[in-house]
Protein backbone atom coordinates (compact mmCIF):
# COMPACT_ATOMS: atom_id res chain seq x y z
CA UNK A 1 0.00 0.00 0.00
CA UNK A 2 1.53 3.51 -0.79
CA UNK A 3 0.69 6.59 1.23
CA UNK A 4 0.26 9.80 0.34
CA UNK A 5 1.01 12.91 2.47
CA UNK A 6 0.89 16.46 2.06
CA UNK A 7 4.07 18.72 3.10
CA UNK A 8 5.25 15.12 4.79
CA UNK A 9 9.01 15.04 5.32
CA UNK A 10 11.87 13.13 3.72
CA UNK A 11 15.04 13.22 3.29
CA UNK A 12 17.23 15.33 1.06
CA UNK A 13 19.02 12.03 -0.52
CA UNK A 14 15.64 10.41 -1.20
CA UNK A 15 14.56 13.18 -3.77
CA UNK A 16 17.43 13.56 -4.76
CA UNK A 17 17.84 9.71 -5.85
CA UNK A 18 14.62 10.32 -7.04
CA UNK A 19 15.23 13.05 -9.08
CA UNK A 20 18.16 12.26 -10.46
CA UNK A 21 16.14 8.74 -11.77
CA UNK A 22 13.28 11.13 -13.26
CA UNK A 23 15.69 13.06 -14.70
CA UNK A 24 18.06 10.93 -15.63
CA UNK A 25 21.16 12.45 -14.37
CA UNK A 26 23.53 11.83 -11.46
CA UNK A 27 22.68 13.10 -8.23
CA UNK A 28 23.22 16.37 -7.22
CA UNK A 29 23.45 16.52 -3.54
CA UNK A 30 20.83 19.43 -3.61
CA UNK A 31 18.81 20.94 -0.16
CA UNK A 32 15.40 19.84 -1.17
CA UNK A 33 14.07 20.53 2.24
CA UNK A 34 15.34 24.23 2.86
CA UNK A 35 14.55 24.98 -0.99
CA UNK A 36 10.33 23.41 -0.53
CA UNK A 37 10.05 24.81 3.33
CA UNK A 38 11.57 28.46 2.33
CA UNK A 39 9.80 28.66 -1.31
CA UNK A 40 6.87 26.43 -1.69
CA UNK A 41 3.59 26.53 -0.54
CA UNK A 42 3.49 22.58 -0.20
CA UNK A 43 4.20 19.43 -1.43
CA UNK A 44 3.39 15.42 -1.43
CA UNK A 45 5.36 12.55 -1.00
CA UNK A 46 4.64 9.29 -1.60
CA UNK A 47 5.97 6.24 0.58
CA UNK A 48 5.43 2.81 0.39
CA UNK A 49 6.79 0.18 3.40
CA UNK A 50 8.78 4.06 4.31
CA UNK A 51 10.59 3.99 1.06
CA UNK A 52 10.17 7.47 -1.13
CA UNK A 53 8.60 6.42 -4.45
CA UNK A 54 6.96 9.55 -5.47
CA UNK A 55 7.15 13.03 -4.89
CA UNK A 56 5.63 16.58 -5.81
CA UNK A 57 6.32 19.93 -5.09
CA UNK A 58 3.72 22.93 -5.45
CA UNK A 59 5.75 26.32 -5.62
CA UNK A 60 3.00 29.72 -5.62
CA UNK A 61 3.11 33.00 -6.23
CA UNK A 62 2.02 33.69 -2.01
CA UNK A 63 -1.39 34.23 -3.52
CA UNK A 64 -4.39 32.32 -5.91
CA UNK A 65 -1.84 30.55 -8.14
CA UNK A 66 0.23 27.68 -7.33
CA UNK A 67 2.33 25.42 -9.85
CA UNK A 68 3.19 22.27 -9.97
CA UNK A 69 6.61 21.55 -10.14
CA UNK A 70 8.96 18.19 -9.95
CA UNK A 71 6.25 15.11 -10.39
CA UNK A 72 8.52 12.39 -9.59
CA UNK A 73 7.65 8.47 -9.23
CA UNK A 74 10.38 5.79 -9.01
CA UNK A 75 10.40 3.32 -12.15
CA UNK A 76 8.98 0.35 -9.85
CA UNK A 77 5.83 1.93 -9.21
CA UNK A 78 4.90 3.89 -12.55
CA UNK A 79 1.88 3.25 -14.51
CA UNK A 80 -0.13 2.05 -10.63
CA UNK A 81 -1.44 5.01 -10.52
CA UNK A 82 0.74 7.01 -8.01
CA UNK A 83 1.46 10.42 -10.20
CA UNK A 84 -2.09 10.41 -10.34
CA UNK A 85 -2.41 10.16 -6.98
CA UNK A 86 0.66 12.57 -5.91
CA UNK A 87 -1.11 15.28 -8.18
CA UNK A 88 -4.90 14.99 -6.92
CA UNK A 89 -3.16 15.12 -3.24
CA UNK A 90 -1.56 18.78 -4.61
CA UNK A 91 -4.46 19.67 -6.26
CA UNK A 92 -6.28 19.58 -2.36
CA UNK A 93 -3.48 21.11 -0.48
CA UNK A 94 -3.29 23.96 -2.53
CA UNK A 95 -7.31 24.51 -2.86
CA UNK A 96 -7.67 24.30 1.20
CA UNK A 97 -4.61 26.97 0.87
CA UNK A 98 -6.93 28.76 -0.86
CA UNK A 99 -5.15 28.94 -4.34
CA UNK A 100 -7.62 29.08 -7.01
CA UNK A 101 -5.76 27.78 -10.24
CA UNK A 102 -2.92 25.03 -10.36
CA UNK A 103 -0.30 25.23 -13.35
CA UNK A 104 1.73 22.95 -14.68
CA UNK A 105 4.04 22.70 -17.94
CA UNK A 106 5.63 19.57 -19.05
CA UNK A 107 7.04 17.95 -21.96
CA UNK A 108 4.63 16.71 -24.93
CA UNK A 109 5.05 12.96 -24.27
CA UNK A 110 3.57 13.95 -20.97
CA UNK A 111 0.28 15.60 -22.01
CA UNK A 112 -1.85 11.99 -21.87
CA UNK A 113 -0.47 12.37 -18.33
CA UNK A 114 -1.69 15.45 -16.86
CA UNK A 115 -4.90 16.33 -19.41
CA UNK A 116 -5.91 12.37 -19.52
CA UNK A 117 -5.05 11.58 -16.10
CA UNK A 118 -4.89 14.66 -13.88
CA UNK A 119 -7.95 16.81 -15.03
CA UNK A 120 -5.56 19.86 -16.33
CA UNK A 121 -6.99 21.55 -19.77
CA UNK A 122 -5.18 22.95 -22.14
CA UNK A 123 -3.84 26.81 -21.99
CA UNK A 124 -2.04 28.89 -23.75
CA UNK A 125 1.18 29.92 -22.27
CA UNK A 126 4.63 31.37 -23.29
CA UNK A 127 8.25 30.78 -22.14
CA UNK A 128 11.71 32.24 -22.53
CA UNK A 129 14.77 29.69 -22.17
CA UNK A 130 17.18 32.00 -19.93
Amino acid sequence: MISYEWRGRFENGEVDALHAEGFDHRPLDDDWWGQVTRHSLGWVTARRDGDLVGFVNVAWDGGIHAFILDTLVTKAVRRQGVGRELVATAVDGARAAGCEWLHVDFDDHLKPFYFDSCGFQPTNAGLIAL
